[in-house]
């Protein structure tokens, strides 16, 4: 039965990033539903956003050192064997000053000692990948994970499985529908117009902040209301002419699903978080990858590209004129809007963070079992 077999102490290793953390605060809340005497702990490092926001939300943080990986040959890399080693033994003993019966690690930093940690005790070890192009800590811990779950079909890992993005439980419940009038009231906008929301996250984006600053007479006067979410400090006053729609500027939002609830079309960058929060609540998208770094934010959109439920815009085409051409045409047809909708919902994964949850109990059983 799942009540002999389910785990007494888990221990979730990641940090240094919004999305190592998020997923792994997600999890925490779908274990402590399903177990409410489980003990769950944190491991991170005193850097990362992990040092804020795990003890924020009620859960020990045990902290690691960090411990990054030189890229080129450095006195840095000289180092390694020796910090590593240190990091190894701090996870080491918090698996064990806390009894965990399974690691579940999110990749970053803080996973690659954990993982190494749990493999010398015979702790089994769960991974979540959350990004379609896996990272180094997630490549190395799958070699002998008891389970691999991803959050992106193409996901190329050993023994994977896809469960999607475990996410927070207001827009995994969200229903848009029911939460509207409440947005409408609360963001200052109005019903019956067609609203786009444009954000970059919490650091917004200052290709989509610049172009859509550029237009925000010519949107209000076609009877398109925005909410623009532009990162702290980046906001800037949108001057609306008489009698046109409203155009709002937040720096950030606390609630962001009010903004889910009120939006019919969503301008955004493409980080996994980002994509499958808009997927689980049917979002349609218009999604600007970021141009830096390997190209992973182009992957993550792929599944909701091909099925009709969201498009890509190369970062140097977001312009001003790309607006005036396309974003007005977009956000003005509704027929179009609701079939992407539906292609985004069907591609979404509300239960992740339960899906991910089942790994973890089956896992506790199995370590359980050879003991």
């Amino acid at each position: 039965m799942i009540v002999l077999s389910a785990p007494t102490s888990v221990l979730l290793a990641g940090g240094g990033s919004a999305g190592h953390v998020s997923p792994l605060l997600s999890l925490a809340d779908a274990l402590r539903r399903r177990h409410p005497d489980l003990r769950v702990t944190a491991l991170g490092t005193q850097e990362g956003l992990e040092a804020r926001l795990v003890p924020a939300h009620g859960l020990e943080l045990r902290v690691v050192p960090k411990v990054p990986l030189p890229r080129r040959p450095s006195a840095d890399l000289l180092r390694l064997p020796r910090r590593l080693k240190a990091a190894i033994d701090a996870a080491g003993a918090a698996i064990d000053e806390t009894g965990a019966d399974v690691v579940v690690g999110f990749g970053g930093y803080v996973s690659t000692p954990a993982y190494l940690a749990a493999r010398r005790r015979g702790v089994p070890v769960v991974i979540h990948e959350q990004n379609a192009r896996p990272g180094l800590a997630n490549r190395l811990g799958a070699r002998w994970a008891q389970a691999v779950a991803t959050t992106f079909s193409s996901t190329s890992l050993r023994g994977a499985q896809r469960v999607g993005m475990p996410l927070r439980r207001a827009v995994a419940t969200l229903d848009r529908a029911a939460t509207r009038p409440e947005a409408l009231t609360q963001l200052g906008l109005r019903d019956g117009l067609p609203t786009v929301l444009v954000t970059g996250g919490s650091l917004g984006a200052q290709r989509l902040n610049e172009a859509f600053a550029a237009r925000v007479a010519q949107l209000s006067a076609a009877g398109i209301q925005v909410l623009h979410v532009t990162g702290l400090g980046k906001e800037f006053v949108a001057e609306v002419p008489q009698g046109g729609a409203p155009y709002v500027v937040v720096p950030y939002l606390d609630r962001m699903e009010l903004a889910y609830a009120a939006a019919d079309l969503v301008v955004a960058r493409a980080g996994a978080n980002t994509v499958c929060e808009l997927t689980a609540v049917g979002l349609p998208a218009v999604y600007v990858p970021l141009p830096i770094g390997n190209g992973e934010q182009r992957l993550n959109v792929a599944d909701v590209v091909a099925v009709g439920g969201g498009l890509v815009v190369d970062d140097a085409a977001l312009t001003p004129e790309w607006v005036d051409a396309e974003l007005v045409r977009l956000a003005t047809d509704a027929p179009r809007l609701a079939e992407m909708a539906a292609a985004a919902r069907a591609l979404g994964e509300p239960a992740a963070d339960e899906r991910l949850a089942d790994l973890v109990d089956a896992a506790a059983a199995h370590g359980r079992g050879r003991s």
